[in-house]
Parts: C-alpha cells; structure tokens; sequence
C-alpha cells in the first residue's frame, strides 16, 4: 500500500487532483446504510481549496466536505476498509488502482483523459438544455427569448424543466434503445416538461419517440396540439381524457405523472405497473385518502393537528406508494422536486423495473403490512393492485 500512499500523497502535495472515483466494496455493502462508490472532486469554499466527497448509496446520495491537507489521510482509509479499485485522474495522467483481497496493489498509468475544470463551488451550473442557445419550445413558451436568453421571470421554471431532464438522464439505460420508446404523461396541463422530454430525447439524443399527453382540460389539450404542430414534434399527441379510462395503449416504457390529484397519482402508477413500464416518474399532488383514514393511539400528538396531520399522511401515502412499487418489483427512490406553478417543495417518485426474489418480496411486504396496519390505512394503490401482490394478506 506504500506506493498507493505515495502517489495520493504526490497528487495531494501538488493539488492536481481533477476527479477521483473509488468502488467495488471490499465487503458486501449491508443494506441501504452502506455506499457502493464515492466520487471525489475539487471545490474552493471561501476561497480555500477542499475536496468534496460524494457517496452513493442504494437510494441516496450523501456529500462531505474536507480540507485539502486532510485528502490523503482520507482516500487511504477508504482504500484501507472499504474499496478495492479507483481511478484518479490528473492532467498528467489517469492512474488505475486495483487492490488484491491480500492488500496487493497494482497501478496503471494511463494517458490523461480529463482537463482541469474552472475550480468553485458556486460556478454556473451546467444545464441540459443551455442557457444562451435558443431551444424552439421553450422560446414558444415564453421562457427564452430568439436570442436564447431566459427571461428573468421565467428563470425557475427553465432550473426546475433541467432538473426534471437531470432525473430523466439517470435513467436512460433503463429505456430500450432498439425500438421506439412509448411514454404517456397523465395529467400533462400545460406541458412544459412533456415538451422537454420530448425535445431531450428525439431532438438532442435523437431517440425514436411515440409520446402521449393526457389531460382533462380541452383548451389545454388543444393548445398543445397546436404546439406540436406548430414545432414539427411529429411523434408528440396530446388528447383529452380521464387517467383511470385510458387504454389505447397495451405497453408502455414510461409513464410520467405529475400533480395528478389524490388517488388520480394511484391510477397512473398502477397503469404503469400493469403495462410493465421501465421507469416511473411521479410527482403526487393533494393526497387526501390517508387524511381520513390514519388514526393511531400512539400519533395522537401528532393527528391532533390538522396541519400535521396533513403533511404526516401526505408523507405517508408516499412511503406506501414506494414500498407497494418495491414490492411489485421496481426500485423506487424518493427525490426532492419543486413545482414549477407554485414553487414548494416536493417528492417525486422515481421508479425503475428490477427484479425481486420471493424472500425479498416477502420481506418488503411484511414491512408494508406492519406499517399500513399501524396506520389503519386502506390504501388505493394496494386495492388496485391486489392481484398482483402476495396473496392471502
């Protein structure tokens, strides 16, 4: 490990560090509590240099901050406990770190691959869709000008539609790439991220598209339609009607539903279940059903407040939909989204089809049963999908 430690502490002393990626556990990782990589880069915090390290566990991603005289001592012990392999990159070259079950290292050099980045903390944030090069839906919407300039009240609503691509980017891989790929967004309203999905996937990737937006209100509908038209987005429809009465499709590879009101959001994800779709991206709105059911000696503190107890079954009824979701075989995560319209912040729900063995299957379930027990909770979601579920619970 001597020659692993002088190259870090070389790499260290000269400040050359561009980006480091560790991985391949040396003990199998328990559970969610334990990362499976961690990405190491540069940051000037008050204009002193740290390095930032970003862990990645199953379902989330932690970040920490160290000092720049603390980036050997650091990376060894990572090297020491937990990981087997690493890749760090320099100007001068990229260095591949492979470590033995017996702590024997070996190191290959290669030519660089990575050039030195502007180093800050706080530096423009690189975006999906770029500021400055005009994008024709969103200039069509009003939020960019010919010129490609966001316009100054429509600035959040262009970082949220970036943000919702940046989630769409991770799951690419989970989406066929040998056919055209089906997506129905439910409950589309005006559609500026149905837009973007579109634009992203056929224009900038150029993905073959067959693309639905569904929604109740005509005029919206009929706006839209015209849009499309209008911007040549020729596998781009838009058609007016119920989530719950929609079946002209018999598969789909994803299917995208955001602010569908209460139980509406429990009828897409349950239509998206049975069409075995690959990713589900949900944004839940208004989840009233557990409000009137949740009732609990124990949370009676906490139930006794209307304005808890809203946010506590609102949380609730996302806790259910992902562990129902887990169980029929999707890992599901929970990620921070903020609504375009009215600027809160909220939970997506982001899902994409896995596999699950019966012991797991059996576990989650028992997990979800105690939890919506203690809850008396009925939940939708359960009702709609009970002959998919284990039986006889």
């Amino acid at each position: 490990m001597e020659e692993l430690r002088n190259l870090v502490r070389h790499i260290s002393e000269q400040g050359g560090l561009i980006s480091a990626t560790l991985s391949q556990r040396r003990k199998a990782g328990e559970g969610e509590d334990s990362y499976n990589k961690t990405v190491i880069k540069p940051v000037l915090l008050k204009g002193t240099l740290h390095y930032q390290f970003t862990y990645h566990f199953s379902k989330k991603v932690t970040h920490e901050n160290i000092p720049a005289a603390e980036l050997e001592s650091a990376v060894m012990k990572l090297f020491a406990e937990t990981f087997r392999q690493g890749l760090l990159c320099t100007a001068q070259a990229d260095y591949q770190v492979l470590i033995s079950k017996k702590y024997k290292v070996s190191i290959l050099t290669k030519s660089p691959t990575k050039k030195p980045g502007t180093l800050a903390h706080n530096r423009a944030k690189q975006y999906i869709l770029e500021e400055g090069k005009p994008v024709p839906f969103l200039v069509e919407l009003g939020i960019m000008n010919a010129d490609g300039k966001v316009l100054a009240k429509k600035y959040d609503k262009f970082r949220q539609i970036n943000r919702f691509l940046e989630m769409v980017q991770d799951v690419l891989p989970h989406l066929p790439e040998n056919r055209p790929v089906t997506i129905v967004d439910f409950g589309c309203g005006k559609s500026y991220l149905t837009f973007a999905l579109y634009h992203y996937l056929s224009i900038e990737l150029q993905r073959e598209l067959n693309v639905v937006g569904l929604d109740l209100k005509s005029d919206v509908i009929e706006h839209c339609g015209m849009l499309a038209k209008d911007l040549q987005y020729r596998n781009l429809r838009f058609l007016v009607g119920d989530i719950a009465d929609y079946d002209e499709l018999s598969e789909v590879d994803m299917v995208v539903t955001l602010h569908a009101c209460d139980t509406a959001t429990d009828a897409a994800l349950e239509k998206a279940v049975r069409w075995n779709a690959s990713v589900i991206l949900s944004v839940p709105c208004c989840q009233h059903e557990l409000f009137g059911q949740v009732a609990s000696p124990v949370l009676e503190p906490l139930l006794s407040h209307g304005i808890l107890k809203e946010r506590f079954s609102a949380l609730a009824t996302d806790a259910i939909r992902a562990k129902l979701l887990d169980i029929l075989g999707y890992k599901t995560q929970l990620l921070e989204f903020i609504d375009m319209e009215h600027t809160p912040k909220n939970i997506l729900i982001r899902a994409v089809k896995g596999e699950v063995s019966a012991a797991e299957r059996e576990r989650l379930w028992n997990e979800y049963a105690a939890f919506r027990d203690f809850l008396s909770a009925v939940p939708y979601l359960e009702k709609a999908c009970g002959d998919l579920l284990p039986a006889g619970k």
